[in-house]
């Protein structure tokens, strides 16, 4: 997650600084996302037939391999050519992200203790743990594109994460499970659970509406606030967004590991968790409506805005981790133990498919109609997934 955070902030903000548009910053990434749907409907079932341990480490291998093929990038390219192979290059990295993330999460639900709430602080401290270090891969990324250059910093890290798989391999403790019993064939992608399937829809919206402004508005809009297009402002600027983008998820992150404390899970019923799932989705909407009326109103970079946009996504994460927190507790009790993988993979293939939407509307909104429309579309998203949400409570 360190090098998927910091991967993702040094592609956009190199990119950016060459003079790449929102939309071609945001087909950068549209191939890293497709390729998360594909990767969590295959990984349930890759899973289940070689074992947790084994898509643990393909997913390693696959981004030290991603990291490799990057430091290839040639600066004489053409535009169509780098966004080309870059998009190829993100590809197999969304595909390395979901393998580990599929193999961790789906191991808390056969591993974690069943008990007082045991499955859902597990899940929170998990996401928790592993957004705060996706977090800080933002502020690395940003770090190692202004001291040590773009080549350099891929080639960091992908020796790191060499080291990093050996020592999987050679110290992972016994317990993770093997190949999984099941006996359903390949084609048994979405879940017979009709409560699995409402949430995924709702989880497709909730990311879909971050990924709206996280993607590039947002990054795109501070770089053109902070940075006066020298090469000393350029590195001002990444060294700030990549500290608030860190911070937020950092943040988020925080938020997620301290949610089953936040909502009472001790002992909660899973219908209450459902209830409370609907309602903290519906506290979100109001939010990028908000912000969406500000930019409109200010009508162009200003510093009541940045200081308004600022307060006003960091309320936004606080909302957003309580839900995400809540959704990934809710698709593991949902799940049954024994397609536990498939289940997870078909909610994992929604989140990434909600990625996938919420990064294409993220260049184009911003390209046609820029930040009011960016954040006016986060909202519709937010307002789909409580719609969603809500549908739980009538199963």
């Amino acid at each position: 997650m360190l090098s998927d955070g910091a991967l993702r902030m040094l592609v956009l903000l190199h990119f950016n600084s060459l003079g790449f548009t929102p939309v071609q910053l945001a087909w950068l990434f549209l191939l890293y996302e497709v390729a998360g749907i594909v990767t969590n409907l295959a990984a349930g079932w890759l899973a289940a037939r070689f074992g947790l341990a084994a898509t643990l480490y393909g997913g390693l291998a696959l981004q030290i391999g991603a990291l490799v093929a990057l430091a290839q990038l040639d600066p004489s390219w053409g535009v169509a050519a780098s966004v080309a192979f870059v998009m190829g290059v993100q590809g197999v990295s969304g595909v390395a992200k979901d393998l580990a993330k599929m193999s961790s999460k789906s191991a808390v639900k056969l591993l974690a203790p069943k008990e007082d709430g045991g499955l859902f602080r597990w899940v929170a401290l998990l996401t928790g743990s592993k957004n705060a270090v996706k977090g800080l891969g933002f502020f690395l990324g940003a770090v190692l594109l202004a001291l040590a250059g773009f080549e350099s910093a891929v080639w960091g890290m992908a020796g790191v994460l060499a080291v990093i798989l050996i020592a999987v391999v050679l110290f992972l403790p016994a317990g993770l499970p093997g190949r999984l019993k099941s006996e359903e064939a390949w084609g048994g992608w979405r879940s017979k659970d009709t409560r699995v399937n409402r949430l995924s829809l709702a989880r497709m919206f909730l990311f879909g509406a971050r990924d709206v402004w996280f993607v590039v508005g947002i990054p795109v809009y501070f770089q053109s606030v902070l940075s006066d297009g020298s090469a000393e402002g350029r590195r001002e600027a990444f060294f700030l967004i990549g500290s608030f983008l860190a911070l937020w998820i950092i943040a988020y992150g925080a938020v997620q590991a301290f949610a089953p404390r936040l909502l009472g899970a001790k002992g909660q019923p899973e219908a209450e968790t459902t209830r409370k799932a609907i309602f903290w989705a519906g506290l979100l909407v109001p939010i990028p409506f908000v912000l969406a009326a500000a930019a409109w109103v200010a009508a162009g970079p200003a510093p009541w805005l940045t200081a308004t946009l600022i307060g006003g996504l960091l309320l936004f994460g606080f909302i957003f981790a309580v839900n995400s927190s809540v959704h990934s507790y809710l698709i593991l009790a949902f799940g049954s133990a024994e397609r536990i993988t498939r289940d997870v993979g078909f909610y994992y293939m929604a989140n990434a498919a909600g990625r996938l939407i919420g990064t294409l509307l993220s260049g184009l909104s911003y390209q046609i109609g820029g930040l009011p429309l960016c954040l006016t579309t986060a909202g519709i998203m937010a307002l789909a997934s409580w719609l969603a949400a809500r549908r739980l409570s009538s199963v």
